[in-house]
């Protein structure tokens, strides 16, 4: 049974529109619950926000009947303040539990200190969401940030970037990740072994003690490079042997375990989940195997594109931008358009893609949830012939940058001044993935190609709506400094009278 806020206050509870908070914290958290609670006390946010909210529940699902589950704005409430405030979910379940002013805007008041968040609880509930609803709530949550700034709507103008958000994955090397891959093996079939009854892997542990010394022997022989020539060749020597000796035990634990999954797969009651990870971890382990035998031992040079960086994140691409200081980064390219207000207009998750391929789609994506954008502003990475014309049909003011060697009419167009000034202000977009870093989006810390899009997805709405509780926290500090320079101005005049 779900429900997206009980309607019916408790003793103790607080309502949402009467929580005060200090205006003068600089901290995130006040800023996004000022944001939330803007959202729940306007009538239509609300009825926009709710309506999309009701999609987590999965189809099928009747939320009138069964146990009582997590309210959704709750969800809603604890997910963004998860990716606002770069937690884990530790970190989020004792805030949860203990922050008055957060417990009163999920619906608790002082009284009902009873109810307490499981861990698991949190998890499951936040992981519910996905990018499609988040997009839609960021629509609305932007839309009320340009209605409070009162601005002329009609001339939107964007920045667009893209920057990486790195996976939480180790440095990759092929013998790393072959102790991996056979370290899951022989856990899991142990752990099978176990469950089905099956004797032969009592020594689970020690086995991978065992694959883990020659592992390390052989990583040890890359720390250091010597100079002369017979060392040289004598160090290579130790390296293959070390290999072969990796190489050799591995595949005899790949023999085993072959052995006995056939037998597991004798037995009716046999957990599939559990088989089919074994088997993608072998199918891992014998790629590594090979490119191992092929580098160190044939000398071989392995292609990229056949290369896998990560055997538990396998998404995670190696990404070389030339930054001073990086030489490389582990992750996924992210390519986001802010607006001149600072709002998150519209993002895309690029899976091998680089900036000249999404230029058009994240342009267009965006023009159709703001019909008012005009113009946008690029830099070099995303020019080609092709952007140039399709973006020109698509906004009014196109401010790309050519690569290499400028025409007369190139020329004419990217010193002209109103270029000039929309270029150099393209920069300020800098600001905005600095901050979106600051907040969560430097490691993504959730599993799989679905929760790297989610954890991105929530941290734009997040940051749109600290965003837009800044505005509030502002405009009330301003209302507040008039109010209080016209109390000074009537006291002086009422003691001027009296003197």
């Amino acid at each position: 049974m779900r429900k997206i806020m009980n309607p019916q206050m408790q003793f103790g509870e607080v309502d949402i529109s009467q929580i005060e908070f200090d205006l003068r914290c600089r901290d995130e958290i006040p800023k996004l619950l000022m944001g939330l609670r803007h959202i729940y006390c306007t009538p239509e946010l609300r009825a926009k926000v709710f309506e999309v909210l009701k999609d987590i529940i999965p189809e099928g699902v009747d939320p009138n009947n069964g146990c009582p589950g997590m309210d959704l704005w709750k969800i809603f409430v604890l997910g963004t303040l998860r990716l606002n405030c770069n937690w884990d979910y530790d970190k989020l379940h004792d805030i949860a539990n203990n922050h008055m002013t957060l417990r009163q805007m999920i619906g608790h008041g002082i009284r009902n200190e009873e109810d307490k968040y499981a861990l698991q609880t949190l998890k499951d509930n936040v992981s519910l969401f996905t990018p499609e609803i988040l997009d839609r709530i960021n629509q609305v949550v932007v839309e009320a940030g340009h209605t409070l700034l009162g601005k002329k709507k009609d001339d939107l103008k964007g920045r667009c970037d893209s920057f990486v958000v790195e996976t939480n994955v180790h440095y990759p090397t092929d013998i790393n990740l072959l102790f991996d891959a056979i370290r899951k093996v022989i856990g899991l079939t142990a752990s099978l072994c176990s469950e089905a009854g099956i004797p032969g892997w009592r020594q689970s542990r020690h086995n991978i003690r065992k694959v883990k010394k020659l592992f390390l022997k052989a990583q040890n022989l890359y720390r250091s490079k010597p100079k002369k020539e017979k060392s040289r060749i004598r160090k290579a020597k130790l390296i293959k042997e070390a290999h072969l000796a990796y190489l050799g035990v591995v595949k005899l634990f790949l023999s085993r375990v072959g052995e006995t999954l056939q037998i597991i797969r004798e037995e009716t009651l046999v957990n599939q989940i559990k088989l089919m990870q074994i088997e993608g971890y072998i199918k891992h382990a014998e790629r590594q195997i090979d490119q191992v035998q092929r580098r160190v031992i044939n000398g071989e040079t392995i292609a990229h594109d056949e290369k896998v960086f990560s055997i538990f994140e396998q998404h995670t691409e190696w990404i070389s931008k030339g930054k001073a200081g990086v030489s490389q980064e582990l992750g996924l390219r992210v390519c986001l358009l802010e607006d001149q207000f600072g709002f998150i207009l519209h993002h895309l998750v690029m899976e091998k893609q680089t900036d000249d391929k999404v230029a058009v789609p994240i342009t267009r994506g965006a023009k159709e949830r703001f019909p008012n954008l005009n113009g946008c502003s690029y830099d070099k990475g995303f020019y080609s012939p092709s952007n140039r014309k399709r973006l020109q049909i698509i906004l009014a003011k196109v401010i790309l940058p050519k690569k290499g060697k400028l025409s007369i009419k190139d020329k004419e167009i990217e010193y002209s001044e109103e270029f000039i000034k929309l270029r150099r202000q393209h920069s300020a977009v800098e600001s905005a993935i600095n901050a979106l870093e600051n907040h969560s989006l430097d490691r993504c810390p959730d599993h799989g190609i679905d929760g790297f899009k989610r954890y991105v997805a929530l941290a734009i709405v997040a940051r749109n709506i600290q965003i837009l509780g800044n505005l509030i926290q502002q405009k009330e500090l301003k209302r507040r400094k008039r109010l209080e320079k016209l109390k000074r101005k009537k006291h002086e005049k009422r003691y001027s009278c009296a003197a």
